[in-house]
């Protein structure tokens, strides 16, 4: 439940110094609402031969956990997956059809990057623009053999319709594609289990985290754990290899204690183990590199309780951890002059540790798109004896700006060239300084009332965690106190920071939604429900921040910025009280007021607006290709670093050398 994306449609200025002006070619590919690029990792030459090895052992374990998402995202996906990729490895063989094998190519390309039917961020399925009879003839002429059942899921609309719902009045469990729960799991059964099951001790274990729920042949709901020998036990079994061959490049006995506890999780799946490798992950701050790999975040799961599989390689960015270390070094005081009802926050703020990384590989469900901050581990019983870990991703939003420049994009929804030019000066810095405030001390912030379950908000529990970290970072981007810790320029320069997360929330956000459809996406949904609270809350009179209306096009005026910061610290203390108390009926009453909704006459216009620009509002990277140099003995000598590859390439190539998981599991 703690990560941060970004909506790439705003430019960003370039993040920092160290990224030397270059050739190097940011875009690789473009279709439907899609951009794909690629991303430097500086200094990787740097690195000790010790640590390119250790890069290289743990990036080989993240990607054979991809099949894994791809199930986990539907139980059809490997199946289509397979077909589409054997159709299109047999071009030559299908008739001349231009239009049509033009339409497959983009939908192969779509399915790539969403990991499966669904679209990766608003959860619809996508339909092809073929026709189910140009492709099972295509599939005769290349003698590919398919599945039939997998037919009706790729083009009936009314078949598996999202892959994760919120809607309201809907069974979330049967309403959801993803693969989860088993066939004919209802919501109301797997709550039961999951309450049967819960675990009440001081250091409670996820129950659900790695694990389906299905029904037995008698109709009882039983556990598929993910584990060696176990569902996705083939593709595990690869990821244990690979951490073995990393352990002896460990660069301390810390991250060799991390190595060790996962891979006995991945052979056990017993969650006592994955207490124990959080912890030890948590303790482990001297190693300069770094992985996630495993079953982390709770957001496709209907419920916010299964973890989709994911990995993220990466090393730190000695420079610009200099200012997340300055967050770190006064959580406390953050914590202490929070808007927070003091019975809600933390009397010692524990173990908060925070650097900017550069990304040496993603994978599962960080690939091809990612966050760009992470604050880890989510278990909040292990955040509060042991701390957390937030990052913020240099490298991935370096690429982001980088491909951004000169897009149009500001000087056609900001108001004026006065709040283009404050933006173009303070932007960046207000970006990178609110992801390090919402990581590292909005997620690690306030605590849970005795008796009050994590899970206690349910399906709202995404949306008012990112909204309560959002604001923890809004509220305090305005605080004189950054200017003062040499995080902020001047005390004008947070209002960049607050224009974009107004004008997002309430606008340009809406070009990823289709028409006539609500908002069902945490992230979207506790931008909206920020933004729109703030709106909704402003003063009749003298209103801190205005809609208007200028020759058909609405822009957002901001009269009082330090009114806007009241209101910040008003909903952040209402909502810290909601998490704290558990309080599901709040919860639901302000995400159904706020962020579901969309003014469909201003969507119109907002999408009108931005197809002009000929922008892609998600954007998504292919990784690096390494390569180990080896002696006659097999030793590795030298790890080397490629970005020639092409999207189609890469995923084909991952298709081929990365997939042992079975079409059906």
């Amino acid at each position: 439940m703690k990560r941060l994306t970004l909506f790439v449609g705003l430019s960003l200025m370039a993040l920092t110094a160290c990224h030397k002006a270059d050739t190097f070619t940011y875009n690789v590919d473009k279709f439907y609402d899609l951009e794909i690029l690629r991303y430097q990792v500086p200094e990787f030459d740097s690195l000790s031969l010790q640590q390119k090895q250790l890069v290289y052992c743990l990036s080989e374990a993240a990607l054979w956990g991809r099949d894994i998402l791809y199930d986990q995202n539907g139980r059809y996906n490997l199946r289509i997956r397979r077909t589409l990729e054997a159709l299109y490895s047999q071009k030559s063989k299908v008739e001349s059809q231009k239009p049509e094998w033009e339409a497959f190519e983009r939908y192969l390309k779509r399915v790539w990057f969403s990991n499966g039917i669904h679209h990766h961020y608003a959860s619809d399925k996508f339909l092809p623009e073929f026709s189910q009879e140009w492709f099972v003839t295509a599939c005769e002429q290349a003698g590919v053999v398919y599945d039939e059942a997998i037919l009706p899921v790729m083009f009936d609309p009314t078949v598996m319709t999202k892959r994760t719902t919120q809607q309201d009045g809907v069974d979330l469990v049967l309403g959801s594609a993803g693969n989860y729960y088993g066939e004919g799991v209802t919501q109301a059964e797997a709550e039961a289990w999951y309450a049967d099951h819960k675990d009440n001790s001081p250091e409670p274990m996820w129950i659900g985290l790695n694990s389906q729920l299905v029904k037995d042949e008698n109709g009882q709901i039983q556990e598929r754990v993910y584990r060696i020998g176990g569902l996705y036990g083939a593709a595990l079994e690869k990821v244990v290899y690979w951490l073995e061959r990393a352990l002896p490049y460990a660069e301390n006995d810390r991250q060799a204690e991390v190595i060790r506890q996962l891979i006995a999780f991945n052979r056990s799946g017993d969650l006592h183990t994955f207490n124990a490798y959080c912890i030890a992950w948590v303790k482990d701050l001297e190693s300069r590199v770094d992985f996630v790999n495993g079953f982390t975040e709770t957001y496709a799961d209907p419920l916010g309780i299964t973890g989709t599989w994911e990995s993220m390689v990466n090393f730190k960015d000695m420079k610009g951890t200099k200012r997340t270390q300055v967050i770190a070094d006064n959580a406390q005081w953050f914590e202490d002059h929070s808007t927070t009802d003091p019975k809600y926050k933390k009397e010692s703020v524990r173990g908060i540790s925070a650097k900017v990384i550069t990304a040496a590989i993603l994978a599962g469900d960080c690939y091809p798109s990612t966050p760009i901050g992470i604050n880890l581990p989510n278990a909040n019983w292990i955040r509060k004896e042991y701390g957390s870990k937030s990052v913020t991703i240099d490298n991935l939003v370096h690429a982001y700006n980088e491909a951004a420049k000169g897009n149009g994009f500001n000087e056609e929804f900001m108001i004026d060239p006065a709040t283009v030019s404050l933006y173009e000066k303070y932007g960046a810095v207000c970006g990178d300084l609110h992801t390090d405030l919402h990581e590292c001390v909005g997620h690690g912030s306030g605590k849970l009332m005795p008796g009050v379950s994590k899970d206690a908000l349910k399906e709202h529990a995404s949306t008012i965690e990112e909204a309560r970290a959002d604001l923890f970072g809004l509220y305090f981007l305005g605080d004189p106190k950054l200017v003062e810790l040499g995080l902020l320029p001047n005390e004008e320069a947070y209002k960049a920071g607050y224009y974009q997360q107004q004008m997002n929330g309430m606008m340009t956000q809406l070009v990823r939604i289709e028409p006539g459809k609500d908002i069902e996406e945490a992230h979207m949904r506790n931008r909206q429900l920020i933004a729109n609270w703030v709106w909704y809350h402003t003063d009749y009179d003298n209103p801190e921040l205005e809609l208007i209306k200028r020759d058909g096009k609405h822009y957002l005026r901001i009269n009082d910025y330090a009114g806007m910061r009241r209101l910040y610290g008003q909903l952040l203390r209402e909502i810290q009280r909601i998490t704290s108390e558990g309080d599901y009926a709040a919860a639901k009453a302000l995400v159904e007021t706020y962020a579901v909704k969309v003014d469909q006459d201003l969507h119109k216009e907002i999408l009108a607006r931005y197809q002009k620009l000929n922008l892609a509002p998600y954007k998504g990277f292919v990784n690096p290709v390494y390569t180990a140099v080896t002696d006659e003995e097999g030793h590795i000598t030298d790890v080397t670093i490629d970005y020639s590859e092409g999207y189609v390439e890469q995923h084909l190539r991952y298709s081929r050398d990365y997939s042992v998981l079975p079409d059906v599991n």
